[in-house]
């Protein structure tokens, strides 16, 4: 199905409310909204942390993402599902998109999220296993998710350098925008990794920060789920970010689903999300 049916298909699912939100920040982007598992003995269930995609661009928000957040949620998952600061939602230099993200409020918030859980989510999300935590993401989302659980590699000085692995069973990276050389010569989402990182002139630098590519081997469990028709991120970036981690002596896994696009991956309704949540739960449980 061409990405545009998919995209169609996706967004027709009403948005789910939350059963709990919280703040991580003074900002109102600063929040986390939490759905508690809807199946289940009682018992703590693994906490799955999403990070939606939409090109880091404002009109993006992460409603989008709540029907398979609740997808998750009937799965027997508790969720929580990370807004952060995007792009302006004013036209840039005369282009029809917004701006994608913000530098470097983007990524402070990524990992103030993050940070913030283990002290929000025992109150908002009892439920929650959090020492059984998987973090996923979708395209420009599964780019920040890798980049989260990579913390720990980047250079020391950085400010969202961590001493150690985040404590994460896995993470389950959906069609991520995954390596930033590759995705600016393809123009991936009309030029928005470069918009990400401030423009031409601080891209080197910052990519080195920024890039998932850049900030191997992790040391943490990482599969990849892409469709080999996603006209929006083409699998050759996972396959390429495979292949960087291998050559980091790392293993990651790619999982290629044959006639699936870019939004079949988040579409409660289609077969490609329950690969998904097999993938999540294979590292999860």
């Amino acid at each position: 199905m061409p990405d545009d049916a998919e995209e169609e298909s996706a967004f027709s699912h009403p948005a789910v409310d939350p059963d709990a939100t919280a703040s991580y920040g003074e900002h109102p982007d600063q929040v986390v909204d939490f759905y508690a598992p809807r199946v289940g003995d009682g018992r703590p269930a693994p906490l799955v942390v999403v990070l939606h995609g939409g090109a880091w661009r404002a009109p993006y928000d992460r409603r989008h993402v709540t029907p398979f957040a609740d997808f998750l949620a009937r799965r027997g998952f508790a969720v929580a599902n990370v807004e952060y600061r995007r792009g302006s939602s004013l036209p840039h230099q005369g282009a029809n998109a917004p701006v994608a993200g913000r530098w470097p409020e983007t990524f402070d918030d990524v990992a103030a999220a993050l940070d913030a859980l283990p002290e929000l989510v025992p109150e908002h999300l009892p439920r929650a296993d959090h020492r059984r935590t998987v973090l996923t993401g979708h395209s420009a989302g599964g780019h920040l998710a890798l980049w989260a659980a990579a913390r720990h590699v980047l250079p020391p000085g950085t400010p969202w350098r961590l001493p150690r692995p985040t404590p994460l069973r896995g993470v389950v990276a959906l069609a991520p925008i995954a390596g930033f050389a590759r995705a600016v010569e393809l123009d991936v989402c009309g030029g928005a990794v470069r918009q990400l990182l401030g423009g031409n002139a601080k891209f080197e630098e910052r990519a080195t920060l920024a890039d998932p590519a850049a900030l191997l081997p992790t040391g943490i469990a990482t599969t990849l789920v892409q469709g080999r028709t996603d006209t929006t991120v083409p699998y050759e970036l996972a396959e390429e970010y495979a292949d960087a981690a291998a050559k980091a002596g790392e293993i990651v896994g790619c999982t290629l689903l044959e006639d699936v696009g870019h939004f079949a991956l988040i579409d409660p309704a289609a077969d490609a999300c329950a690969v998904v949540a097999e993938e999540i739960a294979q590292l999860a449980f």
